[in-house]
């Protein structure tokens, strides 16, 4: 889903807006040929927003007749090594002149005044950035204490000058784009209070929470093209936050609120979300993409993405909302190796295992019978049953050699069943869900584990995870 991923977040950047459009024109004295790229940053990539063929006097022209969204964008020049960075925000008609032997001190911005700004840092950051990492360089080389404490006062003195230049910048320009970067691009400060108890380190943590979004108010585009914003969404989500679904939705739909009043970054925001979560990195948090889909794509909230990627969101929203951890378990109603109507809602366990398995797949044929054996060693001592699956893969009837398998490895204490064409054919033709889209079996083997009331517990697990829940399942007494 990565191509998927790079084509929603396509979508929002390079969905420029209405108006006058854009122009922005370079001169270099250091080039007479090339293509030369105008980019912007998303995260620690740069995106390519437009090209242009350089002169043989120096000079290249980009120019569209949309406005570019508003970020930090850089233009690379001929064999990409070197770039000059610059703000776009609502003045776009503007010039670089570049000389790419400094492009520190040798470049020059007009059309912006937002430039200006951000002229100024960059050159003020970079002579202090310089000396911050001579003092680092020297303290580890120091070695002397009296040594170690000089570069060390001066490396925090620098630093303090740096921070100090940029809270002016906040202070004294707080509507320029360029303090706006500055607050978003702020570290939530790390508590300071050593924990000695469990609620001081729940303590620390939700202080640290709830100041990771300081300086960023969602309501603004311009942060979306920086090169912090998504890494700090990504380590947000992947590491701060709760991994419960529920906390995650809470969080994702108050966000969602802040971002409407800015489109841009409503759509970006929407965008990473359900690439995040339609493959999710922790089980059950599949649940928070079945409600982006039924709370925002499914009520027309994403009109931006064509029918493919609306149908494709779809269709997996389709195949989760019946499989999601704490539901209950669709029911299945098949035929036994006798060709009895069994179902699985007549099964009494105090834990069933649905396993849906092919005898043809190669992984099968390792797995089911390391999953019979370490049922009848421990399993079924604990009041557990094994409700099997035949998941043929393809149209040719594979039963005889299912059965074959079935008794070849005297897996007759497993509840077998299978479901024949024409009950197959009968859903197809009454539009009702098949067995594959209500437990989202698209590869065997595929385990799911259900308490006695047919709640699904976990699903997807390898048969070593399912035995290792079992046994701690088995040891907490509050789960029986």
């Amino acid at each position: 889903m990565k191509k998927y991923h790079t084509l929603l977040l396509a979508i929002v950047v390079f969905k420029a807006g209405l108006g006058q459009g854009y122009q922005i024109s370079l001169k270099t004295p250091n080039f007479k040929s090339g293509i030369t790229y105008l980019t912007y940053y998303m995260g620690s990539n740069f995106n390519v927003a437009d090209s242009a063929a350089i002169s043989n006097k120096g000079t290249a022209i980009f120019k569209g007749a949309a406005k570019l969204p508003p970020g930090i964008y850089a233009i690379f020049f001929p064999g990409n090594r070197l770039r000059v960075e610059f703000l776009i925000d609502k003045e776009q008609v503007i010039s670089v002149t570049a000389d790419t032997t400094d492009l520190i001190n040798k470049t020059i911005v007009t059309g912006s005044k937002e430039n200006v700004l951000y002229d100024q840092y960059q050159k003020f950051a970079s002579a202090k950035g310089s000396l911050i990492q001579k003092e680092r360089n020297a303290y580890a080389a120091s070695r002397t204490k009296e040594d170690s404490l000089l570069h060390e006062k001066n490396y925090n003195n620098y630093n303090k000058q740096l921070n100090e230049y940029r809270e002016g910048i906040i202070k004294n320009q707080p509507n320029s784009m360029m303090a706006a970067l500055l607050k978003a691009m702020k570290e939530p400060p790390v508590p300071t209070k050593i924990p000695i108890t469990k609620q001081d380190s729940l303590n620390n943590y939700y202080e640290y929470k709830n100041h990771y979004w300081d300086g960023i108010t969602f309501m603004d585009d311009r942060i979306i093209r920086t090169p912090f914003f998504l890494r700090k969404l990504e380590r947000y989500y992947r590491e701060v936050l709760s991994p419960a679904p529920d906390s995650i939705i809470r969080d994702v739909d108050y966000k969602l609120l802040l971002a409407r009043s800015a489109p841009e970054m409503y759509k970006f925001l929407l965008n990473w979300l359900t690439d995040e979560y339609i493959n999710p990195k922790y089980m059950g948090q599949d649940a928070v993409f079945v409600h982006l889909f039924e709370k925002y794509h499914s009520k027309g909230l994403s009109k931006w993405l064509n029918e493919s990627q609306m149908d494709g969101i779809s269709r997996r929203a389709y195949m989760l909302m019946s499989n999601l951890i704490g539901d209950k378990a669709a029911d299945l109603d098949m035929l036994d190796v006798a060709d009895n109507p069994t179902s699985l809602y007549n099964v009494s366990a105090d834990y069933i295992i649905v396993c849906f398995w092919d005898p043809n797949c190669g992984h099968c044929k390792e797995v089911v019978p390391r999953l019979d054996s370490v049922y009848k060693a421990s399993w079924k001592q604990h009041n557990v049953k094994i409700f099997g699956v035949l998941t043929p893969d393809g149209k040719a009837d594979v039963k005889p050699e299912w059965l074959n398998f079935i008794n070849n490895h005297k897996m007759t204490e497993w509840v077998n069943v299978y479901q024949t064409k024409e009950a197959e054919a009968k859903n197809v033709a009454e539009q009702r869900p098949g067995f594959r889209q209500l437990y989202d079996v698209s590869m065997t083997p595929t385990l799911f584990l259900l308490d006695k009331e047919k709640r699904i517990i976990a699903k997807k697990l390898t048969w070593e995870q399912m035995n290792d829940l079992l046994e701690v399942k088995w040891k907490t007494p509050s789960s029986n």
